[in-house]
C-alpha cells in the first residue's frame, strides 16, 4: 500500500508491520509506532516529530530529511538507517541501535544518546550535536569534521583517531576524554578546559589556542603547526616530538614545558639543550 503524503498524526500504529512501504512525506507527528516493524520503509521527509517509536525496527530505513524532533526511539533499531539531514532533535535514543547509520547533516541537537550504539556509523559530518550529552561514548575513529559540538557532554568520550577538523566544540566538556591521534585542524576550541588533557599525536595545526589552558597536558608528537599559542599556559606542558613550525607563541609561559632534539619550534629550526625560548614567547609589540 501506498502510505505516502496522508495525515495518520496522533495515529495508533502500535506492533504495525509497515515493512518497505512508501511513508514519504506521511505526517506520523504524535502517532505511536511502538514495536513497529519498519525494516526498509521510504520515510524521506516523513513528519515524525513526538512520534513514539519504543524499540522500532527500522533497520535500513530511508529517513532522509524526516523530522524526529522530540521522538521517543529508545530501544529503537536503526541498523544501516538514512538519517542524513534528519531533524532528531531533542529527540530520546537511550539504547537506540546507530550501527552503520548515516549521520550526515543531522540535527542531534540537545538529543539524548545515553547508551547508544554508535557502531560503524557511516559518518557524522557536518551533524548538529550541540548541547547533546555523548559521555563515555565510543566516537572513535569517527567523522565529525564540521559537526558542532558546543556545549556538548563528551567528558570521558572516546574520539581518538577521530576526524574532527573544522568543528565547533566551544564550551564542550572534554574531561577525560581520550583525544590520541584525532585531527583537531581549524577546530574552534573556545572556552574548552585542556588542562592537563591527553592529546598524544593530536593534529591542532592552524587552531586557535590563544590565551587557553593548556598547562599539564600531554602533547606529544602533536601538530601544532601555524597554532596561535600566545598568552597561552603551558607551564608543564610536554611538547617532546611536537611540530611548533610557525606556531605564535608571544606572551606564552613555557616554564616547566617540556622539550626534546625533536621539537621542532616556531622557526622550524628543532630544540636543543640552551635553546632560549623568549625569543619567541616576547610580546609583539
Amino acid at each position: 500500500m501506498d502510505w505516502s503524503g496522508r495525515d495518520l498524526s496522533g495515529a495508533d500504529l502500535s506492533g504495525a508491520d509497515l515493512r518497505w512501504e512508501n511513508l514519504s512525506n506521511t505526517n506520523l507527528s504524535s502517532a505511536d509506532l511502538s514495536d513497529a516493524k519498519l525494516l526498509g520503509a521510504d520515510l524521506t521527509n516523513a513528519d515524525l516529530s513526538d512520534a513514539i517509536l519504543l524499540n522500532a525496527r527500522l533497520t535500513n530505513a530511508n529517513l532522509l530529511r524526516a523530522n524526529l524532533s522530540g521522538a521517543d526511539l529508545t530501544g529503537a533499531n536503526l541498523t544501516g538507517a538514512d538519517l542524513s539531514f534528519a531533524n532528531l532533535s531533542g529527540a530520546k535514543l537511550p539504547d537506540a541501535n546507530l550501527t552503520r547509520v548515516n549521520l550526515r547533516g543531522t540535527d542531534l541537537s540537545s538529543a539524548v544518546l545515553t547508551e547508544v550504539n554508535l557502531t560503524d556509523v557511516a559518518n557524522l559530518r557536518d551533524a548538529k550535536l550541540s548541547g547533546v550529552e555523548l559521555s563515555s561514548v565510543d566516537l572513535s575513529g569517527m567523522d565529525l569534521s564540521g559537526a558542532n559540538l558546543s556545549n556538548a557532554d563528551l567528558s570521558g568520550t572516546d574520539l581518538s583517531n577521530a576526524n574532527l577538523s573544522n568543528a565547533d566544540l566551544s564550551d564542550a566538556d572534554l574531561s577525560f576524554a581520550d583525544l590520541m591521534n584525532a585531527n583537531l585542524s581549524g577546530t574552534d576550541l573556545s572556552s574548552v578546559d585542556l588542562s592537563g588533557m591527553d592529546l598524544p599525536g593530536a593534529n591542532l595545526s592552524n587552531v586557535d589556542l590563544s590565551g587557553m589552558d593548556l598547562s599539564g597536558a600531554n602533547l606529544l608528537n602533536a601538530d601544532l603547526s601555524n597554532a596561535d599559542l600566545s598568552n597561552a599556559d603551558l607551564m608543564g606542558t610536554d611538547l617532546s616530538d611536537a611540530n611548533l613550525s610557525g606556531a605564535v607563541l608571544h606572551g606564552a609561559d613555557l616554564s616547566g614545558a617540556f622539550f626534546n632534539s625533536n621539537t621542532v619550534l616556531p622557526n622550524g629550526k628543532k630544540w636543543k639543550r640552551g635553546t632560549d625560548m623568549r625569543q619567541f614567547t616576547e610580546p609583539s609589540e
